[in-house]
């Protein structure tokens, strides 16, 4: 298990584009909120859920860390994500078709830890550059 809150973080960043939850118990605490124009989530479990729903309408994701800032037990990050959008993104009733075409999406991270472990996060990104992005403007 990472034993600092630098490492806690880019490893959480990375392990929630992959996919693959299974080292969801070693960064987030049981009961971790976490908010995002997309997620609100009240335990690990739902913050797993809310992940996988999310999985499908992007391949290819990478993330790249811009900076990151530990304070006391408070994380800030800066960071990019690029994906490709190959999958159909459902948005509400609506779904909107993939285009193929590369995504690229900066977004701003504070991160609360109880111990080792994520126990609140609040991401911030413009999802209004991200459906511009998706639709081809």
């Amino acid at each position: 298990m990472p034993n600092d809150h630098a490492t806690v973080v880019e490893r959480a960043i990375a392990v929630c584009l992959s996919g693959e939850f299974e080292e969801l118990p070693d960064l987030f605490t049981e009961d971790v909120v976490a908010w995002s124009p997309t997620i609100l989530v009240t335990s690990r479990d739902e913050l797993a859920e809310a992940l996988a729903a999310q999985d499908g309408a992007f391949s290819d994701l990478e993330a790249s860390i811009d900076s990151l800032d530990v304070l006391g037990n408070k994380a800030f990050v800066e960071f990019r994500v690029t994906a490709r959008f190959t999958g159909p993104f459902v948005l509400g009733d609506d779904v909107v078709e993939p285009t193929g075409g590369d995504i690229v999406l900066g977004a701003a991270l504070v991160a609360e830890f109880d111990g080792d472990r994520i126990c609140a996060y609040r991401n911030y990104f413009d999802e209004l550059s991200l459906l511009a992005q998706m639709i081809g403007e």
